[in-house]
């Protein structure tokens, strides 16, 4: 999913070959990059809405569909996302890969997947209803918890992959990705239109200096308790909506290289994360950011906070960043395999699940538990 501290590509099916070059260098996790110079945005506050280019039929011409191979290894195939919902476990990944497990992670299986592209998000609504993306410009959805998924939209041409899916409820939702790729649904996924993410005024003179800057990659989306949503995404833009995504606002910035991923906390509180170890907190709904430190330079990839409060943020090189103290400080748990992690997932029994490079597993609370700080309430 992003290249390991050697700088060996460890997942490098969620990059894009840029189109072209804009202000900023093209970051992405699933590349080895050097950081550069950057725009920072860090004064930057844009009041964006969404402007919509066209209603997007399922298919004009179907593709003949290729299905994904049934893999006796698939649970040590490279897995990019997962999801906990209810008992079920599903997790997504390289080849069309979608696997299930219902007894708490101790065994998986393959569904029935209509395609092999590298799948790279999923989200469930409920037990049996989610939705799958990825490579190819691909959403799949199953109505049947998992077993079996169905094409809603392929796009290969487009040559712009899907990064993440979320919905708000049965019929609205997102799909995201790269170059700006932003799609809405208002019935389940049946029809798709596309829209941007970029200033209300196509003249505006930001619009000219930023040059191509709003189709950075959208890389994360994510709901906070208090329903704002959140977008992580390239060269250190942070979008938030107020209004269920109806209007974006573009957010003040702690640092100009790409974002990863966000996990929301308590009210307005959230933790923003992304390369070479930044890790970020703020009280204020991202208004304000202060930095933590994390004792690591490998980018971090996903967030969870456990049913007993602990919070892990996981990352590359085996990284585990873990905070008893609802995220104020962290400690640094590195796994001994240094393999990278992609996602991270609490079964119901609360055993912990990680996925990533290496497949998926349970791991053990002596790999990821830490002592309580004094000095922290």
């Amino acid at each position: 999913m992003r290249p390991s501290e050697e700088g060996i590509v460890l997942f490098a099916f969620r990059c894009p070959t840029p189109r072209t070059q804009s202000l900023s260098s093209r970051f992405s996790p699933w590349a080895t990059l050097s950081l550069k110079p950057l725009i920072v945005f860090a004064c930057l506050v844009l009041v964006v809405g969404i402007s919509p280019r066209r209603a997007l039929a399922q298919e004009a011409a179907p593709a003949q569909l290729e299905f994904s191979v049934r893999a006796p290894l698939a649970s040590r195939s490279l897995l990019l996302d997962g999801v906990s919902v209810d008992g079920l476990m599903v997790a997504v990944g390289e080849r069309g890969h979608i696997l299930l497990s219902e007894n708490q992670g101790q065994s998986w299986r393959q569904a029935n997947v209509p395609t092999q592209a590298t799948l790279t998000g999923v989200f469930f609504h409920d037990k049996n209803l989610g939705w799958a993306v990825g490579h190819d410009a691909i959403i799949l959805r199953t109505k049947d918890g998992g077993q079996n998924w169905e094409r809603l939209y392929y796009a290969p041409e487009q040559e712009r992959p899907f990064l993440d899916v979320w919905f708000r409820d049965a019929k609205n939702g997102f799909a995201i990705g790269a170059y700006g790729l932003f799609l809405m649904t208002a019935d389940g996924g049946d029809t798709w239109s596309a829209h941007e993410i970029g200033p209300q005024d196509d003249s505006s003179e930001e619009d000219d200096d930023l040059g191509e800057g709003y189709d950075f990659h959208l890389n994360h989306i994510a709901r906070s308790g208090t329903g704002r949503l959140y977008i992580a995404a390239e060269a250190g833009t942070i979008y938030r909506s107020d209004d269920d995504g109806k209007t974006w606002v573009s957010l003040p910035s702690p640092y100009p290289g790409s974002f990863f991923g966000t996990l929301p906390l308590e009210n307005d509180s959230l933790l923003l994360f992304g390369l070479r170890g930044h890790l970020f907190r703020s009280d204020d709904a991202g208004q304000t950011w202060q930095e933590m430190e994390t004792a690591t330079e490998a980018m971090l990839t996903d967030g969870l906070r456990l049913s007993d409060g602990t919070i892990i943020v996981a990352g590359l090189g085996g990284t585990l960043l873990v905070s008893q103290n609802q995220g104020r400080s962290f400690t640094l748990r590195q796994q001994a395999d240094r393999q990278g992690i992609a996602t991270v997932l609490q079964a119901e029994d609360g055993t912990l699940i990680v996925m990533g490079e290496f497949g998926v597993r349970k791991l053990p609370p002596n790999e990821y538990e830490v002592e309580e700080n004094p000095n922290f309430p």
